[in-house]
């Protein structure tokens, strides 16, 4: 099962409960051993779901019992036993001596579920919430280790050693860590140390070359070590803010290759220790985990490969389960397909549950306020030209996978778009592009018109067809509509947000009078978009609020949805 069935089985079993009349305890444990099931499904350990089916047992009482106190319920005669769990959850390890599973958190009353959920009913106690949010908070814990992971500190060198099997994606993940930290402003750089498998240095040195970062490597030294302490040395003096190391692939069995990388790890003295696993063995992860924690001191997990494979939440809930935290997901062979993992955040996007604080800071990276102020200042007057246009093409592409954004939002999901969908629009943005890098200023700012003979000269000038053209003009003509009407309707103007800010409906109707209707369709309809603006307000604050319509209202996300109708 891949992680977006797993969702919709968990989503599905959630949504049972509101549609149940009563809640009872019948409900209730249908409802937990769906879920139950779904991890299973998912190559979750059968363990680890014993503990969290008990966990979540134990705390659906708790939080009943808490809040129809708090509401004025008179508290049970009956012995209370332990304290209602708060916070963090229970710590999921593996018991790899027993076949049994101490249940964290055990029931810590005698009272039955029907007398605790009678009482909290009696005081008006919403049980459906409470038990939605038990499961969502259990499949945090799940997922969430003790041990904070290392955080690199700009300004300082950070050396980060990299380990794994053999072909789980090792040499391909340092290039997108590289990346990822090079983007936000970084000086980094890569050292191969990996001797053992042949290409292993023109593989990284491939890499690093297609995204601009300096490497260090060897194809005549065979001892890894000695690379490993000149690459560093190297790339330190230069003053470098971090310095990844990419050792070579190596299986438990293998005890030759675990004392090498204990020699690299005492050369070079690593800040932190990536172990980089294949999602694809499941729950074998945790004793390949296991074996790599033994020898030397892994400080964090990246899990590759996690896009369509039935095994990922075994990977998921096993290396959570050796006390490592997982600091990132790679899903794809792109260096962009590359995201940081909070498991708060990761949970809520698998539920179709949006992710907005997410979606506030992919936005805040993509597009400076700053710069886009003159924008604004012709959108509050109806005025987009291509130019604008191709700039907004420009920040689709900054924001990585479409379908990864999607995901952010509330009641959409990333499986919204197909990933044959997602990538002819971004190919077709591509082509927009380069289309537009073949007209003058004068036909980009629309101070010239397009006649025939230019269409032609732009087509022939950029490689593509005059139909082509011709349809870059009309996505261009249906966004310049949208805008004229954002314009006339206020959404572009901060104090006409203010105003509709304080009524959603209001402000849903102005936006249903905008939208193309299907792409309204596309995004769960009217209803759904009432909820992601309430969403919205409640978590980041009316500031964040127009700051993010005014960055979605120059068209950012729609130009690839429209590209992708077609």
């Amino acid at each position: 099962m891949v992680l977006a069935e797993l969702g919709e089985q968990i989503t599905g079993a959630l949504r049972r409960l509101h549609t149940a009349t009563v809640i009872d305890e019948q409900v209730v444990q249908e409802c937990v051993m769906a879920v139950c099931r779904a991890l299973l499904q998912a190559d979750v350990h059968v363990r680890v779901v014993q503990q969290f089916k008990g966990a979540v047992t134990a705390s659906i009482n708790n939080q009943l019992r808490s809040q129809s106190q708090a509401a004025g319920a008179a508290p049970s005669s009956k012995p209370a036993g332990e304290k209602a769990r708060g916070g963090a959850g229970p710590s999921y390890k593996y018991d790899t001596s027993t076949g049994a599973t101490t249940e964290a958190g055990a029931a810590s009353s005698k009272d039955t579920f029907q007398e605790i959920n009678t009482r909290a009913a009696a005081v008006g106690v919403n049980s459906r919430k409470i038990i939605q949010k038990c499961v969502i908070s259990e499949l945090v814990a799940m997922l969430t280790p003790e041990r904070q992971p290392y955080v690199p500190r700009k300004g300082a060198t950070n050396v980060v050693m990299f380990v794994g099997l053999q072909g789980s994606g090792k040499t391909t993940t340092c290039t997108k860590y590289a990346h990822f930290y090079q983007r936000k402003g970084w000086r980094v750089a890569l050292v191969c140390a990996d001797t053992f498998r042949a290409g292993a240095f023109d593989q990284l040195k491939q890499n690093a070359t297609k995204v601009r970062i300096p490497f260090y490597g060897s194809y005549t030294e065979a001892d890894p070590v000695k690379i490993a302490e000149e690459g560093v040395e190297q790339f330190r003096k230069e003053k470098y803010d971090l310095i990844i190391v990419d050792t070579s692939g190596r299986h438990k069995q293998e005890a030759a290759l675990f004392d090498e990388m204990k020699q690299v790890a005492e050369a070079i003295d690593p800040d932190d220790v990536v172990f980089v696993m294949d999602s694809h063995i499941g729950q074998a992860c945790f004793e390949q985990a296991q074996a790599f924690t033994e020898s030397v001191d892994v400080g964090s997990v990246i899990i590759t490969k996690l896009d369509g494979h039935a095994k990922g939440g075994g990977a998921l809930s096993a290396v959570a389960a050796t006390g490592s935290p997982i600091i990132f997901l790679g899903s794809g062979e792109h260096f962009d397909d590359f995201e940081a993992f909070e498991a708060n955040s990761f949970v809520s996007r698998l539920l179709g549950l949006g992710d907005v604080g997410g979606l506030f800071s992919t936005l805040k990276e993509m597009v400076s306020v700053e710069k886009q102020q003159e924008l604004m200042d012709r959108l509050s007057k109806g005025r987009f030209s291509l130019e604008d246009m191709g700039e907004q093409f420009r920040n689709v592409l900054k924001m990585g996978p479409i379908s990864k954004v999607m995901s952010m939002v509330p009641g959409i999901g990333s499986n919204l778009i197909s990933k044959g969908q997602e990538q002819a629009g971004v190919q077709r943005i591509k082509r927009f592009l380069c289309i537009m890098d073949s007209m003058t200023d004068g036909e980009l700012k629309g101070e010239k018109p397009f006649t025939e003979s230019r269409i032609i000269r732009v087509a022939q000038g950029s490689g593509t067809s005059v139909e082509e053209v011709k349809l870059l003009l009309d996505q261009h003509k249906q966004f310049s509509k949208m805008v004229g009407k954002m314009g006339k309707i206020g959404l572009t103007k901060e104090s006409s947000l203010q105003n509709l800010m304080r009524n959603p409906q209001q402000m849903m109707n102005k936006v249903q009078s905008m939208l193309d209707p299907r792409i309204l369709r596309q995004m769960g309809g009217a209803g759904n978009m009432v909820n992601l603006i309430r969403e919205l307000q409640s978590k980041e604050g009316m500031e964040e609020m127009q700051e993010a319509m005014r960055q979605m209202g120059m068209g950012g996300g729609f130009p690839g949805m429209g590209g992708m109708r077609r």
